[in-house]
C-alpha cells in the first residue's frame, strides 16, 4: 500500500513537471508571436500600400462579422451592467447593516 500512494506521488509530480514545462512553453511562444508580430507591423507600416490592403482586409472583416461583433459586445455590456447593479445592492447592504449596529 505505501509503495503505491509513492508511485501516486510519482505520477502526480511527473504530471505537475510536464504541466509546468507546457505552461513554459507556450508563455515563450507567446512571447515569440508579440516580438515578431511587433517586427512585422514595425515593417509593414512604412509601405503604404500595406497599409491600404490591411485596412481594406479589417474592413471586409468587420462588414462580414458585425452581426456576430454587435452581439458579443451588447452580450458584454449587459454583463457589465448586471456586475454593477449587483455591486450596487452588495453596497446597500452593507451600509444598512453597518447602520443596523
Amino acid at each position: 500500500m505505501g509503495n503505491k500512494t509513492v508511485k501516486q506521488v510519482h505520477n502526480a509530480v511527473q504530471h505537475n513537471g510536464d504541466s509546468m514545462s507546457k505552461e513554459i512553453f507556450k508563455g515563450s511562444i507567446a512571447s515569440a508571436v508579440v516580438y515578431s508580430g511587433s517586427k512585422v507591423m514595425s515593417i509593414a507600416v512604412k509601405n503604404p500600400v500595406v497599409v491600404f490592403g490591411l485596412g481594406l482586409i479589417s474592413g471586409f472583416l468587420i462588414h462580414k462579422y458585425r452581426k456576430d461583433i454587435i452581439a458579443s459586445t451588447t452580450k458584454v455590456v449587459d454583463a457589465g451592467k448586471d456586475f454593477v447593479l449587483q455591486q450596487k445592492e452588495n453596497l446597500e447592504d452593507l451600509v444598512a447593516e453597518t447602520k443596523e449596529n
